[in-house]
């Protein structure tokens, strides 16, 4: 089953006292490109959910988001700096006993004077962070899969319809072809019979440059491998395995096979249905760049 580049994963996890967000993004891209925003505190993650998306993720530029809080508050300590506020206090009684101010201190004027409190990060152990992480970044990761699988799918049914379309203008042409050299004897047997009048006209040399003619705008080596490629293309889409880059390849040489009927083919039917072809081939080569 195809999946899409685009994608969503969403999880939200409260363990060990840590309310923990993990969203994981994607949108197209050539190539699989990974980036984390995470707490300053926790760029250990990074490699770590790099390791955990890695095998998961074949293209896509995805982008990891980790929100970590404490809502039992936790997550820091503040200490009063005893000696920093005593020296405040006794600088500032002495102030006022030299100039003779009412004595007005109190606790919530120290509150503005600076050092007085420190505030510290509480140490967080790193596995145990790593363990409730991982384990929000599963769910995430899998609410993303599924959300691509879906996608994916709906993609891949779009593009069978176009599939069967190309195929159906494919078969047109197949059609016309083997009328076009009959269509070619008659033009020049008309061509020549008004040109020479009553002289005898060469039988022969008109059925010869028919051949020449048949030969040079034979199709049927590009419209069998048309036709094989078409296969090759509805089988990638029941694969499990990562196709987008094999079927951009693939649109390539549809693309490369039709620009040659188009070439080779003297008929204006043929050119018209190459055309439409072509005009399909560019639809199904833009929906493509939204598959893993």
């Amino acid at each position: 089953m195809p999946k899409s580049m685009t994608g969503y994963g969403r999880a939200q996890l409260l363990k060990d006292g840590r309310d923990i967000l993990v969203e994981i993004r994607a949108v197209n891209h050539r190539y699989y490109e990974f980036s984390a925003r995470l707490p300053r505190t926790c760029m250990y993650l990074e490699e770590k959910l790099k390791t955990l998306l890695n095998g998961k993720i074949a293209r896509g530029k995805t982008e990891v988001s980790v929100t970590i809080t404490r809502p039992d508050g936790k997550d820091a300590e503040v200490a009063v700096n005893r000696s920093i506020a005593e020296g405040y206090i006794n600088a500032l009684r002495a102030l006022n006993s030299d100039v003779g101010l009412a004595d007005d201190l109190t606790l919530s004027s120290l509150l503005r004077l600076p050092d007085i409190f420190t505030v510290t990060k509480a140490q967080d152990d790193e596995q145990e962070v790593w363990a409730a992480v991982s384990e929000a970044a599963e769910q995430a990761l899998a609410s993303f899969v599924t959300m691509r699988e879906g996608e994916g799918e709906r993609l891949a049914e779009d593009l069978r319809g176009k599939l069967d379309g190309l195929e159906a203008m494919l078969l047109q042409v197949e059609s016309i072809e083997p009328s076009v050299a009959e269509h070619y004897r008659e033009r020049l047997y008309a061509k020549l019979t008004e040109l020479l009048a009553d002289t005898n006209i060469d039988e022969q040399r008109i059925l010869t440059e028919t051949a020449v003619f048949a030969e040079k705008t034979a199709i049927d080596e590009e419209t069998v491998r048309l036709h094989s490629h078409l296969t090759q293309f509805r089988e990638l889409l029941v694969s499990a395995e990562p196709i987008g880059r094999k079927l951009d390849f693939l649109v390539q040489e549809m693309n490369r096979e039709v620009n040659t009927i188009g070439s080779k083919a003297q008929d204006l039917g043929i050119t018209k249905l190459v055309v439409d072809m072509k005009s399909e081939i560019e639809k199904i080569r833009e929906q493509i760049q939204n598959i893993e």
